[in-house]
C-alpha cells in the first residue's frame, strides 16, 4: 500500500550547521527593548509574514538609546549579543526592526556567519541604480534630525548622491508615530489608530513628492511605515520600497522557493 507522503523527499539526510540549535528557522529579528504595539506589517508584528520569524530583544536598546541620545555606539554590545543569539538559535538571516540599526550593519555582519540585513536603507543603492541618476530616492524616515551620514555610509549609501530625506515626525507632523515611538511625547501606554496613521503618511508622501518632483521612488525607512506602503503607492504612483520588500528578499535568498509550472 502506498501512502501519500507530505514531505520534501529531497530532505533525506541532515547534518548539524555550525552552532545552530534549531532548524527550519527563518529570519531572526533584533527588536528594541521598548513596549509598544505594531500593526500587521510592522516588523514587530509577526502575524503578517509568510515565513518564520524569531525575535530577540537587544537588552537596553530603546528608541531613546538608539536614536534620541545621538550615541548609537552605546548600543553596540547589546546589538551584537542579540545577533549572535539569533544565529545560535538557527536563524538563516538576521535583520532588525528599526532603520537606524543601519549604524551596526558592518559590525554585525563581521561577527556572524549568516546574511545580515540591519536596515531597510540597504536598498537605497539598489534603488538608485533602478531609477537612474536623473531621479532621486525619496527616503521617508521617522526623524530626519537623527539620521546621520554615518548611518548612510554603513549601508553603502554615498552621502550627497541622488536621494532626498524627509522626516515623518519632525517635518511632516505624523503624530501617531510620536504616540508609539517618541520617548518624549508618547503616553504611558503607547497607542495609535490605523486610519489616522495612514492618512498622515499619505499626506506626508504627497507633500514630499510635490515639493521634490524628481523623486523616482519612495523608500520607507521605518518598520512601522510599511503597513501603509500600498496606500502611499496609490497616492503618489511611484515604486515603494520598505522593510517588507527587504525581508521578503532576505528570506528568498536563504530559503529559495521551487518553481512549478508548465511548458
Amino acid at each position: 500500500m502506498i501512502f501519500w507522503q507530505n514531505r520534501d523527499s529531497r530532505i533525506n539526510y541532515i547534518k548539524v550547521r555550525k552552532n545552530h540549535v534549531c532548524y527550519g528557522m527563518g529570519l531572526g529579528i533584533i527588536v528594541l527593548n521598548d513596549a509598544y504595539p505594531g500593526f500587521p506589517g510592522d516588523v514587530r508584528n509577526a502575524s503578517a509574514f509568510p515565513y518564520p520569524i524569531q525575535y530577540e530583544i537587544a537588552e537596553g536598546v530603546t528608541n531613546k538609546t538608539l536614536v534620541y541620545d545621538k550615541n548609537p555606539n552605546q548600543c553596540r554590545d547589546a546589538v551584537i549579543a542579540a545577533a549572535r543569539k539569533l544565529e545560535q538559535m538557527g536563524c538563516r538571516a538576521i535583520a532588525a526592526e528599526c532603520g537606524y540599526f543601519a549604524f551596526f550593519q558592518k559590525a554585525v555582519a563581521a561577527v556572524v556567519d549568516v546574511p545580515v540585513f540591519m536596515s531597510s536603507l540597504l536598498q537605497v543603492p539598489f534603488i538608485q541604480q533602478v531609477i537612474g541618476p536623473q531621479k532621486f530616492v525619496g527616503i521617508i524616515c521617522a526623524q530626519k534630525q537623527f539620521l546621520s551620514e554615518e548611518h548612510l555610509k554603513n549601508v553603502g549609501i554615498t552621502p550627497g548622491s541622488n536621494y532626498i530625506i524627509a522626516g515623518a515626525q519632525d517635518e511632516y507632523g505624523c503624530t501617531e508615530f510620536d504616540n508609539l515611538w517618541n520617548p518624549l511625547k508618547r503616553p504611558e501606554y503607547p497607542e495609535a489608530y490605523y486610519d489616522k496613521t495612514e492618512q498622515q503618511m499619505v499626506n506626508a508622501a504627497r507633500a514630499f513628492v510635490a515639493a521634490n518632483p524628481r523623486i523616482g521612488a519612495i523608500m520607507l525607512e521605518c518598520t512601522g511605515m510599511q503597513p501603509f506602503a500600498r496606500a502611499i503607492q496609490g497616492a503618489v504612483d511611484l515604486p515603494v520600497f520598505s522593510w517588507g520588500t527587504l525581508l521578503d528578499y532576505a528570506f528568498s535568498v536563504v530559503a529559495h522557493r521551487d518553481y512549478y509550472g508548465h511548458v
